[in-house]
């Protein structure tokens, strides 16, 4: 006699063919490895940017050495054995100014160039008055690092949630217009059919997050970015937590959502509201990175919180307790919207025709 499969097999059963469906399409495959290529290449360009010397080369002679000894950072500094020397050195292109002793108004030296003098050796040769940082804790020289991880994590986060948010959708419009799901329903649970595709879709994304990590910790380990690679490691771990059970939460909304319609081109008109809402976390770290309220709320909304707080964690804005409560708030939203998406999906995936109302779906 045989006995019908468990939830729990059943679930993996649809799983299994969402994964295989996916890995057998070469769409699906060249885009992935297109993506891995460019993040490497993004990577490997930015390692080797910062690498790249961009002092300015400066003649000096022993009389003058001490005169840029403060520049280090700022000036390739070539030390001849006279002024002479230094001019020919400014004459032959081998570097862009010379620094000679002599000079007037008040200056023990003088600067030499071709026909120009670079302004921001000029600029690092004056004297400064004394400053005062009334809120020396700012963002400071950080302001453009926090910019580039922000929109890092935002874009990672909303190019995998939008790509395999549209997949689920588009799979269970697929099903229901072809009536494919009918026969998959006589098979399986309706709600493990929904569990399936969720937890299939979750495991591809969550390789292609992992592959992504993989790729930027081989691009920071070859262009020498130690730190910067060692300053990752909790943040990216959180963000693959966080993003976990987001993109569960937001699987199950897009399944739901798909299932009130019967074919393609009605999508839109249900999941927009969710495509809004993964959109957001992307345009507000680009445009709030650096406001620490905005940040703060963006870390506790569920929605958000995969790029908020890995944003947070890595530059040290958050306490060690503030991932912990903002992922415990996640899972309890990540549960009602699987309750709620379930509802939804088990009560419309059968319904053919019109647009399915959301009080309808609920009240089935």
């Amino acid at each position: 006699m045989n006995t019908a499969p468990s939830f729990a097999s059943s679930t993996w059963l649809v799983a299994e063919r969402e994964i295989g469906s996916k890995l057998r399409s070469k769409t699906f495959l060249i885009s992935t490895g297109i993506l891995f290529l460019i993040t490497l290449a993004g990577v490997l360009w930015a390692g080797f940017a910062a690498q790249s010397d961009t002092r300015i080369p400066v003649a000096v002679t022993g009389e003058t050495a001490q005169i840029i000894a403060p520049l280090d950072s700022a000036v390739d500094a070539t030390e001849v054995g006279s002024a002479e020397a230094a001019r020919d050195l400014v004459r032959e292109g081998e570097v862009d100014a010379a620094i000679i002793p002599g000079g007037e108004g008040g200056f023990d030296f003088t600067v030499v160039g071709d026909d120009a003098v670079p302004s921001s050796l000029l600029s690092a040769l004056s004297v400064s008055p004394p400053v005062e940082l009334l809120q020396p804790d700012g963002d400071g020289d950080d302001g453009l690092m926090r910019y580039f991880v922000s929109l890092a994590f935002g874009v990672v986060f909303l190019m995998a949630a939008a790509t395999f948010g549209s997949t689920i959708a588009q799979s269970v419009v697929e099903e229901k217009a072809t009536r494919v799901v009918e026969l998959l329903i006589s098979a399986v649970p309706t709600r493990a059919l929904l569990a399936g595709k969720v937890v299939g879709n979750t495991v591809l994304a969550m390789g292609q997050i992992i592959g992504l990590a993989a790729v930027a910790v081989v691009g920071l380990t070859v262009t020498g970015q130690t730190e910067l690679l060692a300053g990752l490691g909790a943040p990216l771990v959180w963000f693959a937590v966080f993003f976990l059970f987001g993109f569960v939460l937001l699987a199950s909304l897009f399944a739901a959502a798909a299932a009130m319609v019967s074919r393609q081109e009605d999508i839109g008109s249900t999941t927009t509201p969710l495509t809004f809402l993964v959109m957001a976390p992307y345009f507000l770290v680009i445009f709030f990175n650096d406001n620490p309220t905005v940040m703060t709320i963006m870390s506790y909304v569920p929605f958000s919180a995969p790029v908020g707080m890995p944003v947070r964690v890595f530059f040290g804005d958050a306490q060690w307790w503030e991932p912990i409560v903002s992922l415990v708030i996640l899972l309890i939203t990540c549960v009602a919207a699987i309750w709620v998406g379930a509802k939804i999906y088990e009560n419309s995936i059968l319904r053919m025709g019109a647009r399915v109302r959301l009080k309808e779906a609920l009240s089935a």
